[in-house]
């Protein structure tokens, strides 16, 4: 297993949990080189950050020392539920940001409304990163995904089954399993996520 990922001309860095880095080369269209993280959650030290989205407020994914470390006097910071709301839609710096549904139908952990996914459209790739979500009716309304990340750890969002009927449900060219074996509640295994899915869609598994 690899720690860095390249999508095209974007890299890719887990850095753990739910936490990704997305570094954008210098273009016509962007500027200067130009760093996103999602979700940065016991990050001690990096590259600074032009954006940071936050999907909602629990702690594994609002670690405001996390931001505080990344964060330059220009960083851009938003957070799903209050900066963009469900179905919001940001322009910046020559991409789209879209905030999209993530919640529980069920479980009381993640009521509707209070956080987000988000869809990005970057160098000509639509990438989906759910956030903490079960499997909802909105992710078929998605439209085309080159990359999506996905909770497989249970308990706080979708099971390792349910993101398999994602993965049927969106039909991403590649997935990146995430939010797995950080606490006790969330074991799963990313080997046998990848098994499931089969040939549905690429699955790239980083340490």
């Amino acid at each position: 297993m690899a720690k860095v990922f390249n999508l095209g001309k974007l890299e890719i860095t887990h850095l753990g949990h739910a936490s990704f880095k997305i570094k954008i080369p210098p273009s016509e269209a962007i500027g200067l080189e130009f760093v996103i993280y999602f979700d940065p959650y016991q990050v001690r030290s990096g590259e600074k950050a032009d954006l940071i989205l936050i999907t909602h407020r629990h702690h594994d994914h609002y670690d405001e020392k996390s931001i505080e470390v990344l964060r330059k006097k220009e960083t851009r910071v938003l957070i799903g539920g209050t900066d963009i709301k469900e179905n919001e839609e940001k322009q910046i710096s020559g991409f789209a940001v879209k905030a999209v549904p993530a919640y529980n139908l069920i479980k009381p952990f993640h009521p509707r409304g209070k956080g987000v996914g988000f869809v990005l459209q970057i160098d000509g790739e639509r990438i989906y990163y759910a956030g903490d979500t079960d499997k909802i009716p909105e992710m078929s309304e998605l439209g085309k995904i080159d990359l999506a990340f996905l909770p497989i750890g249970g308990t706080y969002t979708m099971n390792l089954q349910e993101a398999v009927e994602t993965v049927e449900i969106i039909d991403p060219k590649i997935v990146i399993p995430m939010h797995y074996n950080t606490f006790s509640e969330i074991k799963a295994s990313p080997e046998e996520f990848k098994n499931l899915v089969g040939r549905k869609a690429e699955v790239v598994i980083l340490e």
